[in-house]
């Protein structure tokens, strides 16, 4: 993975969607950060700027030396070259693939094509595995524990397993920053709980640099190094989750 630590991210935009308007200005040096607020608060619209997927009407989006967007430059890096990794609220997978190919989506920008096949090609089993393609890809998947569902189609798999096959397809493409939107907001409490520990993995094994949104600040204190309150489109508070939430409720 090209994370690794701590890398620094400007968010200095303003972006108008009808009667509402993002209006955001945050350099962000933590490794996972949690957007925490209300629906309506700015937190997808968010994400969807950093991803490429709405073009703010002015400002600056960096990762690192890495400018994704500036509006006085005429810089608008298109998406498939923002190395950004992004888990939207509804997961996205192709319900016509299995699992192998919607992880290969991911890994296919990234010259890695090759690096997954059937367990049958490689040691004789008969599900589908994955080859070291540097190690990087084959950890993913061991990682987020689907290794052995790569053959099953992604309408036969349970929520939790959907939830970690979106978060491999997203790993795959070695983003430079990963985007997580409600990440566990479809899930029930027993399946949120049994998630939480990959996505700990993913930040303390991987180390790959995360924005984090949820409405559930347990989620945020256990998951983010920083917190930044959204209200109505600006930040009101930021800092340590602990300090910025305070005894706001669970779920």
């Amino acid at each position: 993975m090209s994370g690794g630590g701590e890398a620094s991210v400007v968010i200095d935009v303003r972006l108008r969607a009808g009667a509402f308007t993002l209006d955001l200005r945050e350099t962000i040096a933590a490794r996972t950060v949690a957007l925490f607020g209300p629906s309506g608060s700015g937190k997808t619209t968010t994400l969807d700027a950093v991803a490429g997927l709405r073009r703010p009407d002015e400002g600056v989006i960096r990762i690192g030396r890495h400018v994704l967007f500036d509006s006085r430059r005429g810089v608008d890096v298109p998406v498939y070259e923002r190395r950004v990794g992004y888990v939207p609220q509804d997961l996205a997978l192709f319900p016509h693939l299995d699992v192998r190919r919607n992880v290969l989506y991911g890994a296919r920008g990234r010259a890695a094509a090759g690096s997954l096949r059937p367990a049958s090609a490689r040691d004789g089993g008969a599900d589908a595995g994955v080859a070291d393609h540097g190690g990087a890809h084959a950890s993913v998947l061991e990682l987020l524990e689907i290794d052995t569902l790569m053959s099953r189609s992604v309408d036969g798999l349970s929520g939790g397993e959907r939830q970690r096959v979106a978060l491999a397809r997203a790993l795959m493409t070695e983003p430079d920053l990963l985007l997580l939107d409600e990440p566990l907001a479809a899930l029930d409490l027993g399946l949120r709980d049994r998630i939480l520990p990959y996505l700990e993995r993913v930040r303390d094994e991987l180390g790959t640099p995360m924005i984090y949104v949820s409405h559930v600040a347990d989620e945020v204190r256990r998951v983010a190094d920083w917190a930044i309150v959204l209200e109505g489109g600006r930040a009101i508070r930021s800092g340590a989750p602990a300090d910025v939430l305070g005894d706001a409720g669970g779920r």
